[in-house]
């Protein structure tokens, strides 16, 4: 097999080359090294070494580098590579960096230079630094393969599939020379996407379910009875899991697709509270997965539901596949989905250049291209400045005449900042077209329409609930979204005498046992911070029933 890899970046070239001497002259044996004199470079050559299927074990970066600081350079890196050990190389003692560091990536450790004599202060930390990796349970990164076509729905679906529930995977085009290969050995007849798990076992097409199995994500319950079911693996979700978690509470997570909800397609949060340089929507999302999980929360994927009845005590939850679970309680924290666009001739597109959310696993292929947005809240705004590191030209397509009242001031002001970014305002998309892809869009400004090329569009517009399942059972407003506490009484109109002692309880549906929390219930505050509050305030309120049953 192949070495391990140990990646250093520094731009400071005599130094660069000390730390690689340094590392080789104990290390060079058993591991390959590889130095970068610049942050883009070392971005490169890690995102090949991640295409190759190379293992990385460490990755040292300075901290005052002129393109991006190391900070930002190990957070780019940990998603290609999350099990790699990161050291920060600062020149001095930088409290603010180190504390950014820690809460950015995790850091493992923070090595001050210069470092002489090596033999007491560069090898033992690394020494340890490596003992750490070996010792880490880990997934190979080369091991899962992905064959398909550029503009297959089903591929795109797939690769977003395996990209939120953070499984790393190497994606190939049928026509590329490996893909080929591999079509070839799974035979003549073979259906694509074509998914080639670790042990050589072939998927063709896989719905699902199939592929969630297949990857060693937890499909089925291992019991039929909790503490706490909670439906929706968004902020809310985690967060409840978390809580109900660590106080104790037998809990269940299902989450039908991937963990993160919305929140989990952003590309950069940067006004959740402990982040000061931003997080990934990823990034937040299996930090909280794993919390849950050290917890002793179990999560359940790819895992509908489609029922919720209480009987009795106890409160039973349906599945789509068949197969129900109960529970004392019930968390509800199913979210929001982007409302679908109506305009002609784009619902054949979805997956084929109009994707509902899905920057993250769609930007590079946007690269040196021009990528429309239509959307005026944060989530728009982060994929533009995210898309605009990709694209040549990023449009964003705002319906009214400003962005001040659905977006972040912090978000406008980046966006001002963007030469490649342009908004247009009062304008909407009302067609598309193309053969087995987009190819066009037709946009209205102000009652004037034309038509521009174009191959990739995002929408990020609106919210609507996933509420539909619950019949009769939990009442909703007239949109969908759950009536909770107050909310309840005189049709959703709070009556001014409604005693102050009821507020705690603004979580409750009608239903006994059953809570609300996060961007599912009417009348939230559709922040990310807001739902992990409800999520473990709705935990308080389940600990609060209990005591009463």
């Amino acid at each position: 097999m192949d070495k391990p890899v140990i990646v250093t970046v520094d731009d400071d070239p005599g130094v660069s080359r000390a730390v690689a001497r340094d590392l080789r002259r104990r290390y060079g044996q058993e591991y390959r090294i590889v130095r970068a004199e610049t942050a883009r470079d070392g971005i490169e050559a890690v995102r090949e070494m991640r295409l190759r299927g190379d293992d990385v074990a460490a990755i040292l970066a300075d901290y005052r580098m002129p393109q991006m600081n190391g900070v930002q350079f190990l957070e780019a890196a940990m998603d290609m590579y999350p099990y790699a050990r990161r050291v920060l190389l600062t020149a001095y003692a930088d409290t603010e960096a180190a504390i950014q560091a820690i809460n950015v990536v995790d850091l493992d450790h923070y090595l001050l230079k210069p470092w002489d004599p090596p033999e007491e202060k560069f090898y033992p930390v690394i020494d340890g630094q490596l003992d750490a990796w070996l010792r880490t349970e880990r997934i190979e990164r080369s091991e899962l393969r992905v064959v398909g076509d550029r503009w297959s729905a089903q591929s795109y679906k797939i690769r977003d599939f395996l990209a939120r529930n953070h499984v790393p995977y190497r994606w190939m085009l049928s026509e590329d020379p490996d893909g080929a290969q591999l079509v070839k050995a799974a035979g003549d007849d073979c259906h694509l996407p074509l998914v080639v798990t670790a042990d050589g076992t072939t998927l063709e097409s896989p719905d699902q379910a199939t592929l969630a199995t297949a990857v060693g994500l937890s499909t089925t319950p291992a019991t039929d009875f909790y503490d706490l079911i909670v439906v929706g693996g968004g902020p809310a979700g985690l967060g409840a899991a978390v809580y109900g978690a660590s106080e104790g509470l037998k809990t269940v997570l299902v989450e039908a697709y991937s963990s993160g909800g919305q929140a989990g397609q952003s590309s950069r949060i940067e006004n959740y509270l402990g982040f000061p340089d931003g997080v990934s929507g990823q990034q937040l999302a299996d930090r909280a997965r794993r919390q849950a999980l050290k917890f002793g929360a179990e999560l359940l994927t790819a895992r509908k539901v489609t029922m919720l009845e209480p009987r009795g005590q106890a409160r039973v939850v349906g599945f789509k596949d068949g197969g129900e679970i109960a529970a004392h309680a019930v968390i509800l924290a199913t979210g929001v989905t982007y409302r679908r666009l109506q305009a002609p001739g784009l619902d054949e597109f979805v997956g084929r250049g109009v994707f509902y959310g899905a920057a993250l696993t769609e930007a590079p292929a946007c690269k040196d291209t021009e990528v429309h947005i239509v959307g005026a809240a944060n989530s728009a705004g982060q994929a533009a400045v995210y898309l605009s590191g990709f694209a040549s030209k990023v449009h964003l397509l705002v319906r009214g005449d400003g962005l001040e009242k659905s977006m972040s001031h912090y978000l406008i002001e980046q966006i001002a900042a963007l030469p490649n970014v342009e908004v247009h305002l009062q304008t909407e998309v009302v067609g598309g077209g193309g053969t087995d892809h987009l190819e066009s869009l037709t946009l209205s400004t102000k009652g004037e329409e034309r038509t521009v090329d174009a191959q990739w569009l995002f929408v990020f517009i609106g919210a609507e609930p996933y509420t539909s399942w619950l019949g009769e059972t939990i009442e909703r407003d007239a949109k969908g979204f759950v009536l909770t506490g107050p909310d309840l009484v005189q049709g959703g109109r709070r009556p001014r005498n409604w005693p102050l002692r009821r507020e705690p309880y603004y979580l409750e549906t009608n239903v006994p046992g059953v809570m609300a929390a996060g961007d599912v219930r009417a009348e939230s505050i559709k922040r990310v911070a807001s739902a992990v509050g409800e999520g473990a305030m709705a935990v308080a309120l389940v600990h609060r029933y209990l005591e009463k049953q």
